[in-house]
């Protein structure tokens, strides 16, 4: 596969493209589709609805041949976060989920002008340093220079805090333009993002809502097939909507009513949750409640990918 000349959009190859949320970042950031590869039916269907020229390749990646993809500009993942995240056992390179291996050789396969890897903030502290290291001498055996940094979703115009590790590697000879995004000014809130879905069936108390939800979210967290039911993640997190007055507790299936008490705290629709995560409303997710909600909260946000991969893409087109 050719590289995109200067007339077209750099190509992108999304790894584990589960809902959507990075490959319609970098759409957005100006990057077109060559093909997303994700493992799961249900995600898979979800990308197709959203975006039925796209090529979606449902495979295992650790199955997975890139070689026809050889030349595309940018190689982009959002590789599994339980072997790296504090929730689990943080097993790393020992967990059977652990892509980054896989990962690096499609790199090697594809030989893109970049690479954009993220996972959770886990894969930053000192316990992997040994494995960053060794993901960095990977890259650099293969003429990329990797720069490395955790990001926080609020800087960036999402409503949740959801900090990220983000890896990025471009080949030497773009490597000096690259420049990390630089934070927005202003912060969006839970109010800011919400107000109108919530007012969506006439709460009466939508206003007095809405002062108390001036702030930004944690992060939300989606979960695995093996967790029971959508929730807004582990008590401490739950105990954070609440004070913004969002009750945790499962997800609902409309917005409040008329006559929802004010004193009881709202859940957040599918909707809504696609909104603090920062998905445009017309983004559809394949499925029930709770596969939806875990395609959103495992996604990494869309206006994140969008700021990394708008930075990606001026320093390749940087003479």
């Amino acid at each position: 596969m050719a590289r995109a000349t200067s007339a077209k959009k750099p190509l992108v190859l999304e790894l584990c493209a589960g809902g959507g949320g990075q490959a319609l970042g970098l759409e957005i950031a100006g990057f077109e589709c060559a093909a997303a590869v994700e493992i799961e039916a249900r995600f898979c269907e979800t990308l197709n609805l959203n975006r039925p020229t796209w090529r979606i390749i449902q495979a295992d990646l650790k199955e997975f041949d890139a070689s026809e993809f050889h030349g595309v500009d940018l190689v982009a993942g959002g590789v599994p976060c339980p072997p790296f995240s504090i929730a689990g056992k943080q097993q790393g390179q020992d967990d059977s989920r652990d892509l980054f291996p896989t990962a690096l050789r499609i790199v090697a396969q594809v030989k893109p002008r970049a690479v954009l890897l993220e996972n959770v903030p886990g894969f930053g502290s000192a316990k992997f340093e040994d494995y960053r290291k060794r993901v960095a001498r990977e890259l650099l055996s293969m003429g990329y220079v990797p720069s490395m940094r955790i990001l926080q979703a609020s800087d960036f115009g999402v409503p949740q805090l959801r900090p990220r590790f983000i890896i990025v590697a471009i080949q030497k000879s773009h490597a000096k333009h690259f420049v990390w995004p630089e934070p927005l000014v202003d912060k969006r809130t839970v109010a800011g993002a919400l107000i109108d879905l919530m007012a969506s069936n006439g709460w009466k108390h939508v206003s007095r809502w809405s002062r108390q939800a001036e702030g930004v979210g944690p992060t939300l967290v989606g979960g695995s097939k093996l967790h029971g039911g959508p929730d807004l993640g582990p008590t401490r997190a739950r105990r954070q909507w609440a004070e913004l007055g969002v009750n945790g507790i499962g997800i609902a299936d409309e917005a409040p009513g008329p006559e929802h008490p004010a004193d009881h705290m709202p859940k957040l629709t599918v909707r809504m949750a696609a909104r603090i995560q920062g998905f445009p409303d017309n983004w559809l997710f394949a499925g029930g409640k709770t596969a939806a909600y875990r395609q959103i909260g495992n996604a990494l946000p869309p206006p994140v990918a969008t700021a990394v991969g708008g930075a990606i893409k001026r320093a390749l087109e940087a003479v």
